[in-house]
């Protein structure tokens, strides 16, 4: 049997396999009906409908002609992991927006090009929706600024 399309072949494969892990570790739950859902309801459901789009995706990689896999770059992987586990570290001494401004600079080193005054743009326009979204929208306890800016 010949992959035609490896891209579809192993991302549907990929959807299927976490399909079954969410079917497989919802067994343990009480399942309820579609009234009164239980906690396994909805990730048996969402397993279930990840793993038949995942057979979809992989029988038409064996059928249709598409592109190969590109080979995987971990330049991106490191830097944007990098500027999330900033942000986790950074947030409690230094604050949300600058967590933020960091988070997207440290992210930006993994792209192709880095452009500082647009990666400038984007923190700012990124502090100021989140700032907007989760401080006063969803009032949660974030500190805006480092704390010894508080005293």
């Amino acid at each position: 049997m010949k992959i035609k399309s490896p891209k579809d072949f192993w991302a549907g494969l990929m959807f299927i396999g976490i399909g079954l892990f969410f079917l497989i570790v919802a067994r343990n739950y009480q399942m309820g009906s579609a009234v009164r859902m239980g906690p396994a309801y909805f990730p048996t459901v969402l397993g279930g409908i990840m793993a038949v789009l995942g057979a979809i995706i992989f029988f038409q990689g064996l059928v249709t002609n598409g592109p190969k896999v590109p080979t995987l770059s971990f330049r991106p992987i490191f830097f944007i992991s990098l500027g999330l586990l900033l942000f986790g570290y950074l947030l409690k001494p230094i604050g949300f927006i600058l967590s933020i401004a960091v988070l997207v600079f440290v992210s930006a080193f993994g792209g192709h090009e880095f452009k500082a005054k647009e990666v400038a743009i984007l923190s700012v326009v990124l502090v100021v929706f989140s700032v907007l979204a989760f401080v006063k929208g969803l009032t949660l306890p974030f500190p805006l600024w480092p704390a010894f800016m508080d005293r």
